[in-house]
Parts: structure tokens; C-alpha cells; sequence
């Protein structure tokens, strides 16, 4: 599968280009069902990888995570942001349905004024580039592959 790399307004946005149907298995960004401020259901078939999911976390064209997140795990991250909270023991405060119904939608957990984008919701407001709209910012894959590496942040 080839990554393409784009940047939208700020956003690191990552487009797959995959044969028809490689992702048929997926939840599409519509129907994702939030519970709870949660999601149990993985948004892929395929179960997330936590070292992809930490190459995510750390990619300034992709989550662009630590634009907003500290994350000492990733000590070598040059100027990690601080408008988020810390990563360090997120698996501790949150659940992995938790950790995906965030990462999905923010909004639909924190509300429309938190300033943590959306990452698989076709929902990305107004500012957003011709080009980019109707697409999500990660893939289902992606997010399971940023879950899987977000709950092995314990604290210790």
C-alpha cells in the first residue's frame, strides 16, 4: 500500500491509496457509533498495531500528535506541545473505547469547542482545503494502530 502525504490547513493528512475494496471491512466515518463517550467497536477488522500506531503518534505529516501532546516515551520528539494533555499514562485514565471515540471525534466526546481535531469523521469544520474535503485525516487502520499504542502508556 502507498502513503501519500498531504498538509491541509495545519493538519497532517494522510491519503492511502489502496486497491478498491481493501478497506470494504471497515466502519465507514458516518456510521461510527458513539456510547458513553465511548466506541467499542474497532473502526477496522484488522486489530491495531502499537508500533505503527507509535510511528502515527510521532509523524508530524500524519496525527501530528505532539503538536498538542507531551509524551516522554518519545523522548526524542523536538518541541512537544502542551495544549493537549500529557500521553504519560493515558491507557491508566482511559479506555481503549474511550481512547478511540476521542480519536475519532473529539467533538462528539469533549464537545464542539475542544480544539482536538477529528481524525476519522468527515466533520472537520469550515476551513478545510477543496481537495480534502470528504476525507478522513487517518484511516480506520490508523486509528486501531494509534488505540493499540496509546493503552501501552502506563504509568509505572
Amino acid at each position: 500500500m502507498k502513503r501519500v502525504h498531504m498538509l491541509a490547513s495545519g493538519l497532517g493528512v494522510a491519503l492511502l491509496a489502496a486497491p478498491a475494496g481493501a478497506f470494504a471491512a471497515d466502519i465507514a466515518p458516518g456510521d461510527v457509533a458513539f456510547s458513553d463517550m465511548s466506541v467499542e467497536t474497532p473502526l477496522s477488522s484488522e486489530p491495531g498495531d502499537p508500533v505503527a500506531g507509535r510511528e502515527v503518534f510521532a509523524d508530524r505529516g500524519l496525527g501530528n500528535c505532539l503538536a498538542c501532546h507531551a509524551n516522554s516515551e518519545i523522548a526524542d520528539a523536538q518541541f512537544p506541545g502542551n495544549v493537549g494533555p500529557s500521553m504519560d499514562g493515558v491507557a491508566d485514565r482511559w479506555s481503549a473505547a474511550q481512547l478511540r471515540a476521542i480519536l475519532a471525534n473529539a467533538k462528539a466526546v469533549f464537545g464542539p469547542d475542544t480544539i482536538m481535531p477529528g481524525f476519522y469523521t468527515l466533520d472537520v469544520g469550515v476551513d478545510v482545503a477543496e481537495e480534502f474535503k470528504g476525507r478522513t485525516i487517518l484511516s480506520a487502520g490508523q486509528v486501531e494502530d494509534v488505540v493499540a499504542y496509546l493503552t501501552t502508556l502506563k504509568d509505572e
